[in-house]
């Protein structure tokens, strides 16, 4: 049973749900509580790990190479689009003044 669950990639379909419900969770939270973490940087780290998810995912299923790489450079991407989100235009670590 498990080994179907992740041989057939639907392990990663699962947490891709999860992370999903993971940002909409955060994003209610801080619409109702006042304070949090801001979109941007949270999108933008959530979208490189489920780039990194999907790429995994494609190996599983045998998408090809092609898909495999393409996962990964949008994983890069989103993750060095992170690290500028976090470190600022500046070359200074950014620190919420909400927290």
């Amino acid at each position: 049973m498990i080994e179907n669950l992740v041989l057939s990639g639907r392990v990663v379909d699962l947490m891709i749900v999860l992370a999903v419900m993971e940002v909409l969770l955060i994003g209610l939270s801080c619409r109702f509580r006042g304070r949090g973490i801001d979109w941007l940087p949270l999108l933008v780290n959530m979208g490189a790990g489920l780039c990194l998810m999907l790429a995994l995912r494609a190996s599983l299923t045998n998408s090809g190479w092609q898909w495999v790489a393409f996962f990964l450079v949008c994983s890069l991407c989103l993750h060095v689009a992170d690290v500028v989100v976090r470190w600022g235009p500046t070359g200074e670590q950014h620190h919420d003044a909400r927290a």
